[in-house]
């Protein structure tokens, strides 16, 4: 009904022809053995900010809140902001935290697989019309013409490894919600021309449900409204039939005739007119919402964009296309980040890098012709759509129209990569055509769908942990100070400082601006008493990065443990005035007035401390350790109970307060809290020794004896409590005498 009979391209090829419903099964089942051993992995790099840290998940957060954020949840009207604006992204994650009851990643990594298999399931019916055509029956059926290459189509999307980062990191939840709505638009569009009798008419309807879907698709990730591109080009090419050379030569040679006969008869021009509206709207009303600034990125984050000369950006531009071409060529070097001198820039055309760069044109350029100039209308047809859905998608990415807080992004690769599964399908038609032992080829197919799948199940298993995922990535990018960085932290996090600092040391030296890298060597160093390098480096770090708040604070606690009092506290403050809301460097500073003896502005800081962040215990704990210190035993034990109030768990808090309370002489609610404060952590020494000082002072000697005897046996070494427990022993011997006499 919607065109005539074209070559079928599953002629030639020798593959697969399944029913619909048995393709579809296939292709799901492909597409979770894949990514299916990801379902219990931790939490990883990214998803640590834009889940665990992401304020937007937690129910006290106000949903319409997620409409003013970002997706790592910061104010889009702040400096600080990538605005990067998926708000239905982050409502998906909300619901998944919800639902599990907290951070539980095994729900998160269970929604991602089963979106890449219903989106691979949805591919079998996309490739049908991009390799097919779009026909229907006399019953308004959609012909697949296409079965056997659709199938092999999907097959080569399902099993692509680039997609590993996609689906194993749950923050490729964007990519994957972007990509179902993006087809889901395509599908959508197609539906239009259902009832169309000879191409007169068209549903305005799904034309405008396909824009819906458009801008649904952006609010999952920017690269979503490009689908609404592609579906002009889809109208264009498959319903209009438009030869786009022969519509240059005649735009050129002013023929009316065109119009009339194509645009207005039709309706081209209407629907066209629909696309660009609604995407401009949509467009529209992001701006509005992100406001006009631009996004705040590094040198590091994207080297080429802060070059000054304009032939070493556009080099290195084309450098990136094609090493993106590549990874969907050959996906065997995969890597979590690609910043960070990963890949070196190319300042002159002595590189010999620009090899890649000349074939990669080559190649653009021999399919461009084959497309517009090509003869056989079916060729021009499935090399433009497929160009089309290789390059449109990834345009937001390219750093043509603004620039990018990234080098490469395997991410940003799941769509286009549907234009280089069509080209890769055709290709092999063709070659199927000329070849005469046509099922050699199709099993040389086969063994690169299951070459695929070994590669996909084994980069799934490297994205469970961060530790193999950081270290699968050293082999890869040996020059990315990141990758060094993140090993390195994670082996901090493990408590394997020396290891660390070894990768730390070599994240400097690979980026020696590397403030962030500083800022945590700095910090080990501090920890094992090496102050003067500790000291050194987070002065470089500050003087790299004046406004790096938390290497001034790092630089405070260091100057301070070299009683260099003056400095520190300037430290302190500087840290303060670069980030007002600090609470853990306000803690410092109260530590800071109390080695002083400033008790008021030690009090006053720690307040700070708790105003911005109620749940800190340890400003709350020095609080009433030191108003129980100076006497102040009333205001302790207030200051006590409103922090129990806030964290009515925190034995250490339990424990300060049973203090106060023993030494006012309330014995009773004195011993309920250091029981309570013994029950959450029963190896604590202190915690009996201190009870059993309250029972000697209350008079109760056997339980003062007990807790006395079971401190000894935690911390033999425990300061006073030897000694107490001998004074106790020589009254009951005293005692004992006298009840003997």
């Amino acid at each position: 009904r919607m065109a005539q009979t074209e070559p079928n391209l599953d002629h030639d090829v020798s593959w697969f022809l399944l029913p619909s419903y048995w393709a579809k099964m296939v292709v799901a089942l492909m597409s979770f053995l894949c990514f299916a051993n990801s379902y219990d992995g931790d939490f990883v790099f990214d998803d640590s900010e834009a889940i665990i840290n992401n304020k937007d998940l937690r129910a006290e957060t106000p949903l319409g809140d997620l409409w003013h954020h970002d997706f790592w949840g910061s104010k889009l009207s702040s400096n600080t902001s990538h605005k990067s604006y998926r708000p239905l992204t982050v409502l998906t994650f909300r619901i998944n935290y919800l639902f599990a009851g907290g951070f539980y990643p095994v729900g998160f990594h269970v929604i991602n697989i089963i979106l890449h298999c219903t989106i691979s399931v949805l591919m079998v019916d996309v490739f049908s019309i991009l390799l097919g055509g779009l026909q229907f029956s006399n019953k308004g059926r959609r012909l697949n013409l296409a079965p056997k290459t659709s199938l092999l189509a999907a097959l080569l999307f399902a099993v692509h490894p680039v997609h590993t980062e996609c689906v194993a990191g749950i923050v490729g939840r964007a990519d994957l919600l972007c990509a179902l709505f993006f087809l889901l638009s395509f599908l959508g569009y197609c539906k239009a021309f259902r009832e169309n009798k000879e191409g007169h008419n068209f549903s305005i309807f799904w034309v405008l449900v396909s824009v819906i879907l458009g801008a649904i698709a952006m609010l999952c990730k920017e690269q979503g409204i490009t689908i609404l591109g592609l579906n002009a080009v889809f109208d264009a090419l498959v319903i209009n039939k438009l030869n786009v050379l022969e519509l240059i030569q005649k735009l050129l040679h002013k023929d009316k005739s065109l119009e009339n006969a194509v645009l207005l008869r039709k309706g081209l021009l209407f629907r066209i007119t629909l696309l660009m509206s609604g995407g401009a709207s949509i467009l529209y009303i992001r701006w509005r919402i992100m406001g006009t600034g631009p996004p705040a990125f590094t040198e590091v984050d994207n080297p080429a964009s802060f070059a000054d000369s304009l032939f070493v950006r556009a080099i290195n531009y084309n450098y990136y296309y094609s090493l993106n071409a590549w990874l969907l060529l050959c996906p065997w070097w995969l890597c979590f980040d690609w910043s960070m001198g990963c890949i070196p820039l190319i300042k002159s055309v002595s590189d010999w890098r620009i090899i890649a760069l000349a074939a990669l044109w080559f190649c653009l350029i021999g399919l461009i012709c084959q497309a517009l100039c090509s003869e056989d209308s079916h060729k021009r047809r499935i090399l433009t759509l497929g160009l089309g859905f290789l390059i449109i998608p990834f345009l937001p990415a390219s750093n043509l129209f603004f620039r990018v807080g990234f080098v490469i992004a395997e991410r940003v690769i799941y769509l286009p990569s549907i234009g280089y599964c069509i080209l890769f399908t055709y290709g092999f038609s063709l070659l199927s055509k000329q070849a005469k032992k046509k099922k050699i080829l199709a099993v040389a197919v086969l063994g690169i769908l299951l070459v695929n799948v070994m590669r996909c199940a084994l980069r799934s298993s490297q994205w469970r942990s961060e530790e193999q995922l950081f270290r699968s990535a050293l082999s890869v990018c040996p020059l990315n100070a990141k990758v060094h960085y993140n090993v390195g932290k994670n082996l901090a996090d493990k408590g394997n400082q020396s290891a660390a600092i070894k990768y730390y040391r070599e994240a400097v030296r690979l980026n020696p601006k590397y403030v962030h890298a500083m800022n945590n060597l700095g910090n080990i160093l501090k920890e094992r008493n090496e102050l003067q390098e500790a000291e050194e480096l987070l002065s470089l770090a500050v003087r790299i990065q004046p406004d790096f708040a938390a290497a001034w604070m790092n630089l405070g606690i260091v100057q301070n443990s070299l009683r260099r009092f003056e400095e520190a506290e300037q430290s302190y403050w500087t840290a303060i005035k670069h980030r007002k809301k600090y609470p853990d460097c306000y803690y410092n500073l109260g530590r800071l007035y109390a080695d002083l003896n400033r008790h008021v502005d030690a009090l006053n800081a720690w307040r700070n401390a708790t105003v911005l962040k109620p749940e800190h215990s340890l400003a709350w704990n020095n609080m009433i350790i030191l108003l129980d210190n100076t006497g102040n035993l009333a205001q302790a034990e207030a200051v006590g109970r409103e922090a129990l109030e806030l964290i009515p768990n925190d034995h250490s808090l339990m424990f300060s307060l049973a203090n106060v309370l023993g030494k006012s002489q309330k014995y009773k609610e004195s011993e309920a809290l250091f029981l309570k404060a013994i029950k959450a952590n029963p190896n604590a020494a202190s915690y009996h020794g201190n009870l059993a000082v309250l029972y000697h002072r209350w008079g109760n000697l056997d339980l003062a004896k007990k807790h006395y005897e079971v401190s000894l046996k935690l911390d033999p070494m425990a300061p006073g409590t030897k000694e107490n427990y001998n004074l106790l022993r020589r009254k009951l011997e005293q005692l004992q005498k006298k009840g003997s006499a």
